[in-house]
């Protein structure tokens, strides 16, 4: 199975925004730099993310993004439902029943083996996204940062970037 890079990239913008202090928001465009990818691009996960109540826009020059819940309430599964869409990976066409000399339908009233044992795989595969949320990523990242560097760099890039809103300025 491949994911889009809208999961990787809608991922990363949301861990990243679990930093903002209240009141806080990054632009697209601060987003796109810091991860180096396409505004453009990254403009249609933050808008699937949003519609799907993970972010929350703030409207206006001085707007941007931010978290529409708590980092422990989203789980990676949210995200990758918001940028893929809900529909299974795997989509059986019942291609067993073409071809030549096709048999009856009697044949195919059970459903494809290959089709149950991907939609298993698949569900195994969301069950563990949904045991993972933002703040277990972020709790791992500070376990995993042994000199603190990448901490660092998200820090300082925030502090250049983020901008302060008087329209909320309380954390979701």
């Amino acid at each position: 199975m491949k994911l889009g890079d809208g999961v990787e990239q809608s991922i990363h913008c949301v861990a990243m925004l679990a930093g903002l202090s209240d009141g806080g928001v990054l632009s697209a465009a601060s987003l796109a730099e810091y991860h180096g990818v396409s505004v453009s691009y990254l403009l249609k996960h933050l808008q699937a993310l949003s519609g799907a109540g993970i972010l929350r826009t703030v409207p206006g020059p001085k707007g941007g993004y931010r978290l529409a819940r708590k980092p422990e309430a989203i789980t990676l599964l949210d995200i990758v439902l918001a940028a893929e869409g809900p529909s299974p990976a795997f989509r059986c066409a019942e291609i067993r029943q073409r071809g030549p000399n096709p048999l009856p339908g009697r044949y195919f009233a059970k459903p494809c083996g290959i089709n149950i044992a991907m939609l298993a795989a698949e569900r195994a595969y969301r069950a563990e996204l949904a045991k993972t949320s933002i703040a277990d990523i972020l709790t791992d990242l500070t376990e995993t940062d042994e000199d603190g560097g990448i901490a660092a760099r998200g820090c300082a890039f925030l502090a250049l970037h983020e901008r302060k809103t008087k329209i909320e300025s309380q954390r979701p």
